[in-house]
Formats: C-alpha cells, sequence, structure tokens
C-alpha cells in the first residue's frame, strides 16, 4: 500500500539563492557590435550567394559568421539590445521579485561585475 504524507506548508520566504549568471551577448560599443553584424551577415550572404560561382566550397564560410555573431544571429540581435540599454536600464532583486528601472543619471560609466563579464569563444586550432 502507497501512502503519501502531505508536507506542511509555512508562509515563510524560502531561502533566496543566488541567480546564475545571465548569458551576456554585448559588446563595448555599439559601432562594434554593428560591425560584428555586418561581418557575420556580409559572411553568411556571401558564402551562399558565391556557391554558383565557386562551388559547394564557400559555403565554408557560414560558420565563420557564428564566431562573429558570437553564437546565432538570434544572439546578435539580444547583444545588440544588451549594448544599447547597457547603462541606461538597472535590475534589482529583493525577496524574490525582479524589477527594471532607469539607472541612476549621476552614474556616467558602466561599470563591469563579474556577472556581465563577455567570455570570447575559444581561438580554433
Amino acid at each position: 500500500m502507497n501512502t503519501v504524507t502531505s508536507a506542511k506548508r509555512t508562509n515563510t520566504p524560502a531561502a533566496v539563492e543566488p541567480a546564475a549568471p545571465q548569458p551576456n551577448f554585448a559588446s563595448k560599443s555599439v559601432p562594434r557590435h554593428l560591425a560584428r553584424g555586418a561581418i557575420g551577415f556580409g559572411l553568411i550572404a556571401g558564402s551562399i550567394a558565391l556557391v554558383p560561382a565557386f562551388g559547394p566550397a564557400t559555403l565554408l564560410a557560414a560558420p565563420l559568421a557564428l564566431i562573429a555573431f558570437r553564437g546565432c544571429p538570434t544572439c546578435w540581435a539580444v547583444g545588440l539590445a544588451q549594448t544599447i540599454s547597457r547603462g541606461r536600464l538597472q535590475r534589482t532583486c529583493a525577496d524574490g521579485v525582479c524589477t527594471l528601472t532607469k539607472a541612476d543619471p549621476n552614474r556616467t560609466t558602466h561599470t563591469p561585475t563579474p556577472d556581465t563579464t563577455t567570455r570570447l569563444p575559444d581561438p580554433p586550432r
């Protein structure tokens, strides 16, 4: 016979664990991020457009776009939004509830914290 014991619920808040660092796809500046996008989209378009002239070997250039994008094109788009909003928005979390507010206007520069550092991809071997 299976028996189930119900757990007694309390209204005390659970211990809040620190949130895992969020992925950061932002660049140091918007022009730098746009340059990465131009290179990435150029590599994809060029590798597809050159197939009739040079054959399927040109498709080998497409994976290089992933390096320029730091992932997929969606990662690049998320990074563009992060780069544009960097320093303008501030996320604060308290009691398990996170809110997004405008950053302090007196703060003029963005100081990276350990959870906002960007990890570059490993170089190809």
